[in-house]
This record gives structure tokens, C-alpha cells and sequence, in this order.
């Protein structure tokens, strides 16, 4: 298999023909393109990113004047559990991976993600979870011990019923999901680039999403050990968290912050990816320092991981200790600076175009700043013992979360948008959403650090009057609002470009990465003839693409797999054909876990219809195991 200087020719129908999903509703079940799934990821991780915002804006509405009666203490407990744990489980890292599902394929230079079957059923388990949660919520069985579930709070002693068994295995289950993609995204960047693209090549969006999929093998499993712990403690009378009993409490905060500090680097380190692509394309120029980017990358995922006590300063952990945490909380500013720097630098000696999703990017720069200076403040363990619980951790952790995710994926989406769809976003209504949600955001959440520092308490339902919190509470609803009308024009804006936007063509941006190179948006094969790459920036190279792959047979779903450092071609592999056996294989998953929230025999009768979708999701067909056994050999 080596690159050849003469283009193949395929015809352009049996590619089509090939790599398309089946018409119809049967085709929509059994779909395992890469573009179809992430689509679906997508508008279901924005769903429930708008279901949570206007949770978000219920509470805000509660809060916005003292002693107020729009919503009870106990709706309220479930307003406040159903949107931390829709943001943090159901939106924040999901839609990362979603965009990583979409793009990667097309920057890579090939025609489909690794495991594209199970690419399909981690989508599927990650809607049945999430609406099961937000099922639940309806019928007024929500959780309500709030996203993180301390126990024991969390316990069968203090919370009967049947709310935190559905929030523990909903977590466990959504976030299988989440390991999935990490091994699909993890797979595709080391086996499914084009040929020449090294390590050294490999766009810094790519970069940050292999790290962060690192990180989603170690960090995720802490959650899903913590939860299904808990939830032996409230069907099966294990005593993990009992202290009665010889348990600990504090077990359940070191196993879930385990998780949850990564978590927030889980959730920023994409949007560095995202950021890197846009500041390259708008200042028409590679970013500078790429080794130090990539390296800052590394460093900031393997320090994320020594954080998880910086969110117990508040318990009677050894002191010494404690300021190890300090340590390493100050420690894991310096890579980040070290990109900001970077960014700064390409963005001062380029040529900028300002169109929006750069200023999306130049918001973040000011936000993800005060988040950071913020995080810094609390990382002393004197001071984040007297604002542990108050509202000054909500700014930070918001000024921190949306100012490093939020902005930069609002860029993304206007940036990738003519990529998915061929038209372009409306620039005008594009700056009015950037300015509405940029002073919304501002008007919401810098006022929290004031009231914070004046002793108000986070996961209260109201307050007296008398305090000094009146007018400050009624600025962030003002704000909340704000930032509803931006993300309202958002949506309609998206919605009217697909059919009325300016047609995008291949490279509206004059971008430089490799996903430009193929139609806006994509056929079903992502490129006609599969490239070859000579630098970081292929399509700004003297003479763009010269270089075609020849031998990949247009006829079977077969790509070429390279080598993990220097992407010298490997082997030809035949991928998964279009299959509803992962949508069944969901099903019957959706049915364990439901019906383990009732009882713990539902995990061994569940079991059996699992096993009977796997075998026959795995049973190989005639034609194609011959065709697989003919075609991974070394070319």
C-alpha cells in the first residue's frame, strides 16, 4: 500500500453506495457512519444542555427575590440535582466526544472512526440513560441529593425511596458510554490516520481529544465503582459508606472527586483543541510553539489527577496533606498559561479575521482568566474553608466550566457548522448571541463571587430578607434570562442556515486542516480517494494534497491502517457493515440497569438477553469474516 501520484478514480456512486447507512427508519436504527451517529450525539447533548439551562433559569427565577414560593424545598433539591448532573454527565463531556465522533475522521484522512458498531451502541445507552433520568424527573421520582451525592445523604438511612437509585445507576450507565468513546476516539487517532501523518503532524484538536480519552479510562471507572457501591449499600445492605458498620464516608468523596477533578479537565481540554484550530485558521497562521502545546496537553492531564482533595479542605484530612493538594492545585496553572502564551503569540503575529467564532475564542481568553485566578484563591486551603459552601464556588466553578467549554464550543459550532451542513451561520445574528451571551453570562456569575464573600450559601432554596442578597440575586436572574434569549437565537439561528444560509462550499474559512479538503458536507466516504499528508497544516502546503492513496477497493468498507508514531501504511482492514444488533444490544442494557434500580436479580435475568444481542451483534457473516480473513494482512 503506497501512496500514488497518479489519483485513483473511483466512481463516486459505489463509494456512496458503500459507505451510506440503509434509507428509511430501518436504516436510522441500524446506522453506524460516523457522521450519522455524531449528528445524533450532537442534537441530543444540546437537548439536554437547553433542558438543563432552563432548570438552571427555574432556580434563578426561586432566587430572584427573599423568602419567594415559585417552587418548594423538595422540587427544588431536584431542580438543583437534575441540571449538575445533565451538565456534567449528560452534556459536558458527551458533546466533546460527539464533535471528536464528526471531525476526527475528516482531519485523520479517513472514511470512519474504529468500532463504528460500538460507536452506535454508546449513543444508544447514552440516550436510554438520559431520558430514563429525565423520565423520572417527570414523574416526580427525580434525584434530589444533589449531582455529587454525598453520602450519607445518599444512604438508605437518610434517603428512602427510589431517587438516588435511579441517579446511581443512571451515572453508571451513561457513563459505559463514555468509556466506549474514549476507546473509539483513542483507536481511531493511533490506527486510522492518513499516511505521513506522524505524531508530530497530528492537529492539536486531535492532540487534546487522545488525552482526554486517556483520562476517560482512568477517571471514569472511579464514578462507576462509587456509584455501584453505593447502590449495593441501598439494595443488598453492603456497608461501603456505613460508618456504623465499619464503612466510611469520606470514601465516597476520595472515589467520586477522584473523578470529578479530572472531570473538569475532561471538559476543558477539548475546547484547548478547539481553540488551537480557530486561532490558526482566523490569524492565518500555524500556532506557535506546537511542542510546547502538545506537551502542555500531556502535563495538564497527568496533574489533574493529583487534585481530587482540593475539594475536601473541608474535612479533617491531615494538614500536610492538604498542602500537598495545594501544591499541585498551583502546580497545573502553568501548562495552561503556557498555551494562553502561545495563543497570544499567534494571534499577535497574524493576520485576524474577526468573524464570530473568534470572538467566541477571545471571550474565553477573558473568562477562563478570572475562572482561573478564582480557582487559585481557593486553592489555599485557609481560604476555601471559609467559602467552602458558599456562592463564590458556584462563579468559580462557572466561570471556569462555561468560560473554558461553553465559549469555545459556541465557537466550534459556528466555525464546523458549514462543514455539517454546507451553509454558513448568519454573521449578524451570530455577533448578537456572542454579545447577548457574553454580558448574560457576566451579569449572572461575576455578582455570585460578591455575595459569596458576604456568606451566602450554595444549594439553598431561598433566603431572608435583610441580608444584602436581594439585589444581587435579582442581577443573576436578570442575567439567567439573557442568557436564554442568546442561546433562543442560537437555535433559531442553526435552524434558519439550514435551508437559507449563504452556501458554504469545501472551505469557506480557508482553513488549513485536512477535514477542508473534503465536500461540505461530506459524502458518506469523506474523500473520494484517501490523501497523503506532508505537514501540520495539509491544505496550506505549497501544493495542496499532491498525493493520493491507491488500493483501497471502493466496493467493501475498507480502510487503511497506519502505523501509531510515523503513520506509515500498515494494513488494510474491512470495517463493520450497518447492523441493528448494537441498537437491541441497548435495549436489553436499558432493561438490566431499570430493572436494577428495583432489585439486584434484574443484573442476572437482564444478563441473558444481553449476552443473546452480543453474540448475535458479534456472529460473523459468510461473506464478510471471508472478506475480513482475505484483506488484514500487510499490504
Amino acid at each position: 500500500m503506497t501512496p500514488s501520484r497518479a489519483p485513483v478514480q473511483h466512481e463516486p456512486a459505489l463509494l456512496e453506495q458503500t459507505w451510506r447507512d440503509p434509507p428509511g427508519l430501518w436504516g436510522w436504527i441500524c446506522a453506524v457512519n460516523h457522521k450519522s451517529v455524531a449528528r445524533r450525539f450532537i442534537v441530543t447533548t444540546f437537548g439536554f444542555f437547553v433542558a438543563g439551562g432552563l432548570l438552571a433559569l427555574l432556580m434563578r427565577l426561586q432566587l430572584a427575590q427573599p423568602d419567594n414560593h415559585l417552587v418548594g424545598p423538595a422540587l427544588y433539591n431536584q431542580l438543583f440535582t437534575m441540571h449538575g448532573t445533565t451538565m456534567m454527565f449528560l452534556f459536558a463531556v458527551p458533546v466533546m466526544q460527539a464533535l471528536a465522533v464528526y471531525l476526527l475522521p475528516l482531519m485523520l484522512g479517513t472514511r470512519t472512526v474504529a468500532f463504528p458498531r460500538m460507536n452506535a451502541f454508546a449513543y444508544w445507552i447514552f440516550l436510554f440513560g438520559g431520558l430514563t433520568l429525565y423520565v423520572a424527573f417527570v414523574l416526580d421520582a427525580g434525584p434530589d441529593a444533589g449531582w455529587f451525592a454525598y453520602v450519607p445523604l445518599a444512604g438508605p438511612d437518610y434517603s428512602p425511596g427510589k431517587r438516588v437509585d435511579i441517579w446511581a445507576q443512571m451515572i453508571t450507565f451513561t457513563e459505559t458510554s463514555a468509556l466506549m468513546e474514549a476507546i473509539v476516539i483513542i483507536v481511531t487517532i493511533l490506527k486510522f490516520r492518513a499516511p505521513g501523518m506522524a505524531l508530530n503532524r497530528m492537529p492539536l484538536f486531535a492532540w487534546t481529544l487522545l488525552a482526554t480519552s486517556v483520562m476517560v479510562l482512568f477517571a471514569m471507572p472511579a464514578v462507576m465503582l462509587a456509584s455501584t457501591a453505593l447502590i449495593t449499600d441501598r439494595l443488598v445492605a453492603t456497608q461501603f459508606y456505613n460508618v456504623a458498620k465499619g464503612g466510611d464516608a469520606l470514601l465516597w468523596q476520595h472515589l467520586f472527586w477522584f473523578f470529578g477533578h479530572p472531570e473538569v479537565y475532561l471538559i476543558f481540554l477539548p475546547p484547548l483543541g478547539i481553540i488551537s484550530t480557530i486561532v490558526a485558521t482566523f490569524a492565518r497562521r500555524p500556532v506557535v510553539g506546537y511542542a510546547a502545546m502538545v506537551v502542555a496537553v500531556i502535563v495538564t492531564a497527568f496533574l489533574s489527577f493529583g487534585l481530587w482533595v482540593h475539594h475536601m479542605f473541608a474535612t479533617n484530612l491531615p494538614e500536610l496533606g492538604k498542602a500537598f493538594f495545594t501544591a499541585a492545585s498551583l502546580l497545573i496553572a502553568i501548562p495552561t498559561a503556557t498555551q494562553i502564551f502561545c495563543w497570544i503569540a499567534t494571534l499577535w503575529t497574524g493576520r485576524l479575521h474577526w468573524r464570530t467564532p473568534l470572538l467566541f475564542v477571545l471571550a474565553f481568553f477573558v473568562i477562563l482568566l478570572a475562572g482561573g485566578l478564582t480557582g487559585l484563591m481557593l486553592a489555599s486551603v485557609s481560604l476555601d474553608t471559609q467559602l467552602h459552601d458558599t456562592y463564590f464556588v458556584v462563579a468559580h466553578l462557572h466561570y471556569v466550566l462555561m468560560g473554558g467549554a461553553v465559549f469555545p464550543l459556541f465557537g466550534a459550532f459556528y466555525y464546523w457548522y458549514p462543514k455539517f451542513t454546507g451553509r454558513m451561520m448568519s454573521e449578524t445574528v451570530g455577533k448578537w448571541q456572542f454579545w447577548l451571551f457574553f454580558i448574560g453570562f457576566n451579569v449572572t456569575f461575576f455578582p455570585m463571587h460578591v455575595v459569596g464573600l458576604e456568606g451566602m450559601p450554595r444549594r439553598v432554596y431561598t433566603y431572608p430578607a435583610g441580608m444584602g442578597w436581594d439585589g444581587i440575586n435579582f442581577a443573576a436572574t436578570v442575567g439567567a434570562l439573557t442568557i436564554g434569549i442568546s442561546v433562543l437565537l442560537f437555535i433559531l439561528n442553526a435552524w434558519r442556515s439550514r435551508r437559507h444560509g449563504a452556501i458554504a462550499g469545501p472551505d469557506p474559512w480557508g482553513a488549513g486542516t485536512l477535514e477542508w479538503a473534503a465536500a461540505s458536507p461530506p459524502p458518506a466516504a469523506n474523500f473520494a480517494v484517501l490523501p497523503v499528508v506532508h505537514g501540520r497544516y495539509p491544505l496550506w502546503q505549497p501544493a495542496a494534497l499532491p498525493d493520493r492513496v491507491a488500493g483501497i477497493d471502493p466496493s467493501l468498507r475498507e480502510v487503511l491502517l497506519t502505523s501509531v508514531t510515523t503513520a506509515e501504511p500498515d494494513h488494510r482492514m474491512v470495517t463493520p457493515t450497518p447492523s441493528p444488533w448494537p441498537f437491541i444490544a441497548a435495549l436489553a442494557t436499558t432493561v438490566l440497569f431499570i430493572g436494577s434500580i428495583f432489585t439486584p436479580w434484574a443484573v442476572v435475568w437482564g444478563a441473558l438477553p444481553v449476552a443473546v444481542a452480543a453474540t448475535f451483534w458479534f456472529w460473523p457473516r459468510r461473506g464478510e469474516s471471508e472478506t475480513r480473513r482475505g484483506r488484514e494482512v500487510p499490504p
